[in-house]
């Protein structure tokens, strides 16, 4: 281990110390008097922010790398990670260094130890990992200094710790329902927080959401009075033809534009979308009224990757790993391997945290498996092997499935019966950690290298 990673790794590991992503506090006011007592740094730059319940990552890193395509110096921040914790600050799309990391971490103690005990006289919790995180983001990016920095909201979005930026764009992808204990019940009252994201100098670029969801956005653009452009209606893919390793997508921008048809190395008619929602979001960052020069789509498309969707991590046998962990993700990911692979059979090596809809998950995903096998996932929060064998029980006579002890057993067990006849493929997917965890494996296990 480098003496970076070693920096990172301790700047990670005091991070887990403080109350975990899982349990947000709603709140911003104390994330801005912290960021105030390093210098605003949020305030240093021009940002993009992209709130959703599925695709804010894909359609981040396609607005980061389309930026960047531009000839300017970019931030992105991202969570979760899926292998290194360095994965959601990057810098001209590239992890941060551990000792900028580091850096950075250090001069945010004394402002952290002031504020936390002034929290606790005030009989409120003390800064939270994610708010601590999206601070030390911020940091690093007026640090660098970057041109524009690209946020992805970690929960919601009206309380998330990235919501003390001032958005230049607000950027929404579709919107489900996920982490429900903590945003509501039901899509409208999901949709309102999120909607919580639009500025009043910003403006407002929308993928197609649930009926419910663009109620809200629409009212709270117009309470803002920001300019409000929607896909399919403003923007949107004109032609989109499977390709060899991805998509050829014919794009229209704002204004009516249509771009030349541009290669993008992404699955799934859902990631055609996302990056129409980017190329509208980038338009209107650089003034609506013209587009995109061509060469720079070309580049920034052509250089985009999405790791951890639909991510080849072995060729032999085929092994492919997916973070789709809820039901519209998992509905999503169901359509677009039907539609981009000819697997003659598919098993599913699935595992869920116990605050998700693991049933939904793989009630989607049931029709394209022959197999599951489902899998307890490395952490605290997972659902424990008893509640995997009562979700497998429910598919019972639609398909073969059985419960591994881990992962690593369970992809013995997928990788052994792929190898035995043409045509058949291993499917990771359920949880983001999951993921992460099989991309480990296949990294220290040498499987690229076979």
């Amino acid at each position: 281990m480098t003496t970076a990673e070693r920096a990172a790794d301790r700047v990670y590991d005091e991070l887990l110390e403080r109350v975990g992503e899982a349990n947000p506090r709603p709140r911003l006011e104390p994330v801005r008097r912290l960021a105030e007592l390093v210098g605003t740094p949020q305030l240093s730059y021009p940002v993009i922010q992209i709130a959703g319940t599925n695709g804010k990552t894909s359609t981040a890193r396609a607005v980061e790398s389309l930026l960047r395509a531009q000839g300017l110096r970019t931030g992105l921040f991202t969570s979760p990670h899926l292998v290194a914790f360095t994965e959601r600050i990057q810098l001209d799309g590239e992890p941060v260094g551990g000792n900028v990391l580091a850096d950075a971490w250090a001069e945010l103690q004394l402002p952290m130890q002031v504020l936390d005990a002034q929290l606790e006289q005030e009989g409120q919790g003390p800064i939270t990992f994610f708010e601590a995180l999206a601070v030390l983001a911020f940091a690093v990016f007026a640090d660098a200094p970057v041109d524009v920095a690209v946020l992805e909201v970690g929960m919601g979005g009206e309380w998330d710790a990235t919501n003390i930026a001032d958005a230049q764009v607000a950027v929404f992808t579709p919107i489900d329902l996920d982490h429900t204990a903590h945003l509501g019940r039901d899509i409208e009252t999901i949709a309102r927080t999120k909607a919580g994201i639009i500025k009043p100098a910003g403006t407002v670029v929308s993928a197609v959401p649930a009926p419910e969801a663009i109620v809200e956005i629409v009212e709270a653009a117009e309470a803002q009075s920001v300019g409000f452009f929607l896909a399919d209606r403003d923007f949107g893919v004109g032609e989109d033809l499977l390709a060899v390793g991805g998509r050829q997508l014919e794009l229209q921008g704002l204004h009516g534009h249509r771009y030349d048809p541009v290669f993008v190395g992404l699955y799934g008619a859902h990631q055609a979308q996302n990056v129409a929602l980017a190329v509208a979001a980038v338009e209107v960052f650089f003034g609506a009224e013209r587009p995109i020069p061509q060469e720079v789509l070309e580049e920034g498309l052509g250089q985009l990757t999405s790791p951890g969707r639909l991510q080849l991590i072995s060729a032999d046998p085929i092994v492919y790993v997916d973070a789709a962990h809820n039901p519209h993700g998992a509905e999503a990911l169901a359509r677009a391997v039907t539609e981009s692979f000819a697997f003659t059979e598919l098993t599913l090596v699935a595992g869920a945290l116990s605050d998700k809809d693991a049933y939904g998950v793989l009630e989607a995903l049931a029709p394209i498996a022959s197999q599951m096998l489902l899998t307890p996932v490395s952490s605290s929060r997972s659902m424990t092997a008893d509640d995997l064998e009562r979700v497998a029980r429910e598919f019972e006579g639609q398909l073969s499935v059985s419960v591994a002890a881990s992962l690593h057993e369970s992809l013995e067990i997928a990788r052994a019966w792929a190898r035995k006849e043409d045509g058949r493929a291993v499917l990771v997917t359920g949880s983001v950690l999951l993921v992460g965890e099989a991309l480990t494996l296949a990294q220290d296990e040498g499987w690229g290298d076979k």
